[in-house]
């Protein structure tokens, strides 16, 4: 364990270093395929044989598995995505893409969304390859492309084309659960995800009648856009209550001490501190505008306007949530959808889910593992439909006073290389018999 925790940092950082921007466009993306090559040539080192598929030129994914030494049981997979989101340098404190380690903390983009998994999962799967090792079952590995943009050239592909290298895998596990919020000094909640909103990006557009700026017109399709655009961007839609979110409710309550109403259960939510919004945001179904485009001179009133709005809607609510948009959208304004992709839960507990927790109790005596919704979505939404079983758990001890929430797509992403040492720590326990 010694040398997994040793250079994960130094992974981490040179990883970062290798641009992996996801514009959404493969002709503007970059680094995937350098990326996945680096995995393989570090797997390679330690004689973990690996595949590269491509699905367009550039845009790579990497396959490995690690034999258990019970040939009898399932396999599980874990999987990590290679790209980030875009970032300007301008607006950090250090370049995004130098990997840079300074005051504990190795800084970049992808740091945590979610180039720290895929080195944490590196970095133990090394070390055991060269202190001999072996998992309980087999341990399948994927590094993939695409899904800060839906996946579709990412986990998506590799499911579709590619399904024969995860077989046999029930279960997996990935980014964005696991972490810690600190109650007290002797008590920690560690989020395990165990749903995901599923994703509705749309494009809105509006119909009007064009014709020349000075005149009094009332056909207008800018105005009918902006106020189907208002409606939307300020309706808080209504709380429903999934299952995990109950279960996260009720820890919440117990560990602050605190009643919370389930019809308005934000003001308690708010003890949270910044991850708050994440949690809050997995409460009901939610459409925030996010782009614009109406136009091409000051006095021309155009015969069209579009909008492109980001929906996430719970499990079990996709139908509901295209009635609530519908009422919202009004008349003379239609929509299609951009990326669409379904909602995922599973239920908390079974074998692997109490391996979890004992893993975490044995590197922190003060944590309790809770499930909940995440707002945003995983590769989950792919490999579920393999029948696998998905959660969120990238463990990580993080300090009280981090903001978290703030650090995923945001301006100087970083994570603290002690919550990636401890996050390896947890991982080995639970990996070697899961």
């Amino acid at each position: 364990m010694a040398g997994a925790q040793s250079e994960v940092a130094d992974l981490l950082s040179d990883l970062i270093r290798i641009d992996t921007t996801n514009t959404g466009d493969s002709a503007t993306s970059a680094g995937e395929r350098k990326a996945a090559e680096w995995v393989a040539a570090k797997l390679d080192e330690v004689g973990i044989d690996s595949v590269i598929h491509e699905s367009e030129p550039g845009r790579a994914n990497l396959v490995a598995r690690i034999e258990g030494t019970n040939r009898d049981r399932p396999a599980l997979l874990v999987h990590g995505h290679l790209d980030v989101v875009p970032a300007d340098p301008a607006e950090w404190s250090v370049h995004p893409f130098s990997g840079e380690q300074r005051d504990g903390y190795v800084w970049g983009r992808g740091a945590v969304d979610m180039k720290d998994m895929d080195a944490m999962t590196l970095a133990l799967v090394r070390d055991w390859a060269r202190t001999g090792v072996k998992p309980d079952r087999d341990i399948v590995l994927a590094f993939v492309a695409d899904e800060e943009a839906g996946g579709r050239k990412g986990a998506h592909f590799m499911v579709d084309h590619h399904a024969d290298l995860f077989e046999g895998c029930t279960e997996a596990i990935s980014e964005v659960g696991g972490f810690s919020i600190t109650v007290r000094d002797d008590l920690r909640l560690y989020l395990v995800q165990t749903a995901e909103k599923g994703l509705a990006w749309m494009k809105l557009t509006a119909q009007g009648r064009p014709g020349h700026g000075s005149f009094v017109h009332e056909d207008n399709a800018v105005t009918r856009l902006a106020e189907a655009i208002a409606r939307i961007g300020s309706t808080r839609l209504p709380t429903v209550l999934t299952p995990p979110m109950r279960e996260f409710l009720d820890a919440v309550s117990d560990a602050y001490g605190v009643e919370i109403d389930p019809n308005d259960p934000d003001e308690a939510l708010a003890r949270l501190g910044s991850i708050s919004r994440m949690i809050g945001a997995a409460l009901r179904n939610t459409a925030n505008p996010t782009m614009l485009d109406a136009g091409y001179k000051t006095n021309v009133i155009p015969g069209s306007a579009s909008a492109t709005v980001d929906g996430r809607f719970l499990y079990g609510q996709e139908a509901e949530f295209e009635k609530q948009l519908d009422e919202l959208l009004g008349e003379g304004v239609s929509r299609e959808w951009i990326t669409y992709d379904q909602a995922v839960e599973t239920t908390f507990d079974g074998p692997s889910v109490d391996l979890m927790v004992q893993a975490l109790q044995a590197e922190d005596p003060g944590a309790r593992a809770v499930p909940f919704t995440m707002s945003g979505g995983t590769d989950a939404k792919s490999f579920e439909t393999l029948g696998m079983r998905c959660f969120g758990f990238s463990p990580l001890k993080l300090p009280a006073d981090l903001d978290f929430a703030s650090l995923f797509h945001g301006i100087d992403e970083r994570i603290s290389i002690d919550s990636m040492q401890f996050g390896i720590r947890v991982l080995d326990r639970f990996l070697r018999q899961a």
